[in-house]
């Protein structure tokens, strides 16, 4: 008997299948099936890459999709109570390419038009789209099964008699399904009556969820990580039965032995469905080019035109090399494509959007380069055309293009209204359960401790790629455990039939489609969490289908680059500095990132790069393009051989002279993909495009390709016309030895052209903070906003620069952070309850009316909608009123008193009354002015809280600054490296490291474990921001007198990571700041002026009590005295302040003893 399953749920129904595409089609092969459908719930994500696993299994795959259907219109959204009054299912198979057409647009339908709770869709849809399609009449959800389970034959009836009318005869079948349910005996015998009552056909099928009988278990466990439930739930959703895996003919038989034919029709269906997708056939849009033009003419015109001005002296010498590329992306058919691309940069540019200077290989292109597209030269950077378009390798260009991060999707716009909405869809991506994350999934399904599992979890290494299954080869602790321990081989277990399935849809950060018809036309639409259209196909796979893609990226950088620009114009004219046309080798710009300061600078200011440029010490840009493609994972064991190779090159040996010109720049180190191509073609004779198959091919580490290509090298292969080192005059000894040497490298090898492009970014950021700091850190400020951390970090950073951080101010200040004189004017946006339209009434009336004078004016000069009690209370505990008259305390004491009077009097002049005010003199009225009580300003303390109430930060100070010295010799780490980095979506600190933090305790919540114990989870604030600390019972004990809010305390302890989120630290010592001794020295230059000294100094220090020890050093007599305890004092800012005055601040220092002294000492 022949069978097919029709019925089939992958892992693409997402959380509900666990069917893994790959594994599937294997095992249909091998129960004897020669075909099988894929039909997930409302979506077709996975059709391609089940079409292309069936094929490779050597079974036919049948495409289709288990569809929801709206029992009236699609566009009804009154909720009808349970899921089945809002839709019901049907599956649809899509009998040939038409069908597969009209498919992707019902599915389509679904998501963009009748999407409720569900991606729905209605008879009108149907029928429209009805042709080549064969439809099943679906589960117990289906509308034909849910009447017959409801009593209701004649109306089951009437709906598949409807269906087939739609579908047409033939084209429409009654499903039979037998899990074991009790409502399918009644819906089966209804259906088989209701087969012979109208002679719509039957089939059988299986709900298939899972592969094998034995994932029932696994299944189960997916269910519950989609319901959020435990295993352990009674009231759950569940497949009861475990009937739902894809079973064998013959069990299909078993089940039902009294509708063979049903069975027989599955197969008879399966014949007639033939799809046939077609892969790399481009359907790349259109450009409309000016009259009189040919989209080639016009592309030949551009690119001569932009080559006269790129390169005025030399461009007729460069014709050869553009017209080779122009004749390449000619007959690969690209012409569109490059016009496309030009044409949205150069809106951009004429929009004053920035751009970056390109991304990836295409920087290698001056066709590129000439249209404006990059603006790295290629000529001079020695960057190669085949990296990026390979004549004799037919695939799609891939130009990724960076956009000011604010204004990105302005240029995303301008696509769509150019080529059409229906035509400009942004990309889907998958978020997969991972290994880590799919422990913890199921551990917690599985009700198992928190900690057993956070240890397992914690066993899987942080690896790119890393897998449950590496992982256990990996790590032996782990595998002993599996070994070991039942629990842990049954949490692992579950979780590697689960690893690898799609969790969720999001949409591709930067990913957009342009195509040459309406997009559904190839495929099917979704919609993202914000009711964006996406594709329900991946980047891959679109790029496979020959739709063109685009990536319209946002680099923060550029926008932070534009806004320094702006502020620099604004300082000293318009045009003072252009960032395109600086010097990029001026070696003062080198020096500072020789000297680590690159705090903010783009690529280099992570604390691992710093020290490495400062071993470096880059003198040009080809340094600093070196730098940013060594300093990754594997190729950082080269670093020290570059270093030693730059710092002395007479050491540096060539195996033959031709190696010379090609890695001369690198210092005779392999570094860029470009080198590996030079080297075959220069030493072999390979061709341009052959050239960078080896070089994929030794990126990919493909095995047989690269000893195949050994023996091309060394000897040569006169068939493929490839010439060989010998016949060049290398000995075979030596072609082998470099071709080692490549095999080495070219694993780590990265792209020139693009560690080129962002060198430039990365020095286009230095030479702003070399020669304009201070707008250079102001506009970094700006881009980092909302990142309390970052801001805090940049902001201690200023201090060490000398740019003092000012408040926000009403009468100076904007909505971002701005220059005022040589110092940074906090942004008022950073103000809490203050929105941009609130912000730019205050600007715009402070323009046109001059700046506020007082409180009062303030208020009568915006109206009641834009400032209220509340707006103008956070503005005074910001500080941005500190201009006005009167100090933040008096403010506070009378702002609402004069916003009463500003509103009454408001009042007075809408209804036409007149008071007293009316009939004085203006010099009268100042008599009557709010006066400020006499209670003068706020202790230092409370100024700092409200400036972090409001702003989130402390601007005027910081509660720590004065142990700053302190703070900063006994941390291993800053709260900042615990932070989550929103771009690598990871944290400085690793797991399980022993650190100390420092800073004071800004929050403390006691908790009482199950056993009684009581622990505590405290907050740690440092200059930089803060981080969770977690003290268990037993140091809470030892503890808890010492966690007092604002208590400043050191903490040793040790890292707690989490995947997705901020390190936390495990205490297990605290140490107070005031526990470790401080020494204040006071020098003088003998001991006669000591004595003349000692009665004012004795004044001075009485003032003063504390437990910090007093040393007197005689700088002619070099002697030492300490006073005793009885004159101990408190080092603070404010005595260090009275000593440097009366004995000049040369002679005063405070020293600390470091936290690993004192417990030696211990």
């Amino acid at each position: 008997m022949n069978f097919t399953h029709l019925h089939v749920h992958t892992e693409y129904s997402l959380l509900d299948g666990s069917s893994k595409i790959s594994e599937i089609a294997v095992r249909a092969k091998e129960l004897g099936m020669d075909s099988l459908a894929i039909t997930d719930h409302g979506v077709m994500y996975g059709v391609i890459d089940f079409y292309r696993a069936a094929h490779d299994a050597g079974i036919k795959p049948i495409l289709g999709c288990e569809v929801y259907v709206a029992p009236n219109s699609r566009f009804d959204r009154e909720n009808g109570g349970s899921a089945e009054n809002r839709y019901n299912h049907l599956v649809l198979l899509a009998e040939n390419n038409k069908g597969y057409s009209n498919l992707m647009k019902i599915v389509s339908k679904g998501f963009t038009e009748g999407f409720y709770y569900k991606p729905r869709v209605d008879y009108e849809v149907l029928e429209k789209y009805h042709e080549g399609i064969i439809a099943l009449s679906a589960c117990l959800a289906g509308v034909v099964a849910t009447n017959l389970r409801r009593g209701f034959y004649e109306e089951a009836k009437k709906e598949a008699v409807r269906l087939q009318s739609i579908f047409g005869e033939n084209n429409f079948f009654l499903e039979l399904q037998d899990h074991g349910i009790a409502d399918q005996q009644t819906v089966n015998q209804g259906l088989l009556r209701m087969s012979t009552e109208t002679g719509i056909p039957l089939v059988a099928t299986n709900d298939v969820h899972y592969i094998m009988a034995e994932d029932a278990e696994p299944h189960d466990i997916l269910l519950c990580i989609q319901t959020q439930k435990k295993v352990t739930d009674e009231n759950r959703m569940r497949y009861d039965g475990g009937q739902y895996y894809l079973k064998s003919p013959e069990e299909m038989a078993e089940v039902f032995p009294y509708a063979l034919e049903a069975l027989e029709n599955t197969h008879k269906i399966a014949e007639r469905c033939n799809v046939e997708i077609t892969f790399g056939e481009y359907k790349l849009p259109k450009f409309d080019v000016p009259v009189g033009f040919t989209a080639w003419e016009y592309l030949q015109k551009l690119c001569y035109d932009g080559l006269k001005v790129r390169y005025p002296d030399k461009w007729e010498n460069l014709k050869e090399r553009l017209q080779y590329e122009l004749d390449t992306i000619h007959s690969m058919g690209f012409v569109d494509y490059f016009l496309i691309v030009g044409d949205f940069i150069k809106y951009a540019k004429d929009n004053g959007i920035p751009v970056g200077p390109g991304r990836g290989s295409a920087a290698g292109s001056i066709v590129a380069y000439s249209l404006g597209i990059t603006n790295i030269d290629p000529i001079k950077y020695n960057l190669l055309f085949e990296r990026f378009l390979n004549p004799e390798r037919l695939t799609m260009p891939d130009i990724d293009i960076d956009f000011c991060y604010e204004r990105r999707q302005e240029v995303i716009d301008y696509v769509v209204r150019k080529y059409g909405k229906d035509r400009v869809v942004q990309i889907v991506t998958f978020g997969t359960m991972a290994a880590k994350a799919v422990i913890r999934d199921v551990g917690r399904v599985l009700d198992l401790p928190y900690a057993y599992v956070d240890t397992i979890a914690k066993m899987i290494p942080n690896e790119l790629g890393i897998t449950i299954s590496k992982a256990l080869k990996a790590n032996r602790e782990l595998s002993e455990l599996y070994n070991n321990d039942e629990q842990a081989k049954y949490l692992i277990d579950m979780s590697l039939r689960l690893e690898g399935l799609p969790r969720h849809t999001s949409m591709h950060a930067a990913g957009v489609v342009i195509s040459k018809e309406a997009v559904d036309e190839y495929v099917p639409l979704s919609r993202a969490s914000d009711d964006t259209i996406t594709t329900q196909f991946t980047m891959t796979t679109l790029e496979e289908l020959g739709l063109l893609k685009m990536d319209f990226l946002g680099l923060r950088t550029l926008t932070v680059i534009q806004n320094a620009v702006n502020m620099v114009n604004k300082k000293y004219g318009a045009g003072y500095i252009d960032i395109d046309t600086i010097d990029y080798d001026d070696k003062k710009v080198f020096e500072m990132i020789g000297s680590g300061k690159t705090e903010g600078v783009f690529q280099l200011e992570s604390a691992g790069m710093k020290s490495f440029m400062k071993e470096l010490k880059p003198e040009n840009l080809e340094d600093i393009i070196a730098g940013i493609s060594l300093y990754r994972p594997g190729p950082m064991d080269f670093i020290p051989r570059y270093i030693k190779g730059k710092n002395n090159q007479s050491s540096i040996t060539y195996e033959c002279p031709e190696l010379e010109p090609i890695l001369a720049p690198t210092y005779g180190c392999i570094v860029y993909q470009e080198q590996v191509m030079q080297i075959v073609r220069d030493l072999a004779g390979y061709s341009y495009g052959r050239s960078d198959l080896v070089r994929r091919a030794m990126s990919k580490k493909k095995a047989s390709v690269m000893e195949k290509e050994r023996q091309n090298f060394v000897y040569g292969n006169e068939e493929e016309n490839v010439k060989g080192c010998i016949a060049n005059g290398i000995n075979e000894q030596v072609a082998n030895h470099i071709y080692d040497e490549m095999i080495d490298f070219a694993k780590y090898a990265f792209n020139k052209s693009h560690a080129a492009a962002y060198a430039i970014v990365s020095y286009q950021t230095a030479y702003l903070k070399c020669y304009y700091p201070v707008e250079f850190m102001a506009a970094l400020m700006t881009s980092v906003l909302g990142n309390i951390p970052k801001v805090s970090e940049y902001t201690l950073h200023c201090r060490q620069l000398g740019i003092e951080i000012l408040p926000p101010d009403i009468n100076e200040g904007e909505g971002d952070f701005s220059v005022s004189g040589g110092n940074i004017r906090y942004g008022m946006s950073s103000i809490k309850g203050l929105g941009k339209p609130v912000i730019d009434a205050i600007v715009a009336e402070r323009e046109t009316g001059g700046v506020y004078t007082s409180l009062k004016d303030f208020a009568s000069r915006l109206s009641g909608k834009e400032v209220n009690k509340r707006t103008i209370e956070n503005f005074i505990k910001s500080g941005a009123m500190d201009s006005l008259p009167g100090t933040r305390k008096q403010k506070m004491a009378v702002y609402a008193q004069v916003i009463d009077g500003v509103n009454q009097e408001r009042k007075n002049n809408l209804t036409g009354q007149m008071s007293f005010f009316d009939f004085i003199s203006p010099e009268e009225k100042k008599e009557y002015e709010v006066n400020f009580p006499e209670i003068g300003e706020y202790e230092k303390e409370q100024l700092l809280a409200y400036e972090k109430e409001v702003l989130g930060i402390y601007i005027s100070g910081h509660p720590l600054e004065e142990y700053e010295t302190m703070w900063q010799k006994n941390i291993t780490n800053p709260t900042s490296d615990f932070a989550l980095d929103e771009e690598t979506g990871t944290v400085k600190v690793r797991d399980g490291e022993n650190v100390v933090i420092g800073g004071m305790i800004s929050g403390k919540i006691v908790k009482t474990t199950r056993n009684n114990s009581v622990m505590a989870f405290i907050t740690i604030e440092d200059l930089l921001g803060t981080v969770e600390v977690i003290i268990f019972p037993k140091d809470y004990e030892k503890n808890k007198s010492l966690l007092v809010e604002d208590e400043k305390v050191f903490i040793q302890g040790k890292v707690a990571v989490e995947e997705d989120r901020g390190g936390k630290v495990i205490c297990q010592k605290i140490i107070p700041f005031s526990s470790i001794p401080r020494e204040l020295w006071i020098k003088f230059a003998n001991k006669q002026e000591f004595v003349e000294n000692e009665q004012t100094l004795d004044e001075i220090l009485s003032d003063s009590d504390g437990d910090d020890v007093v040393c007197i050093y005689l700088e002619c007599e070099k002697a030492i005295k300490r006073m005793p305890k009885s004159k101990n004092i408190k080092a603070d800012k404010e005595l260090v302040a009275k000593l440097s005055e009366k004995f000049k601040s040369e002679n005063i220092k405070v020293t600390e003893k470091s936290i690993e002294k004192i417990y030696k000492k211990g």
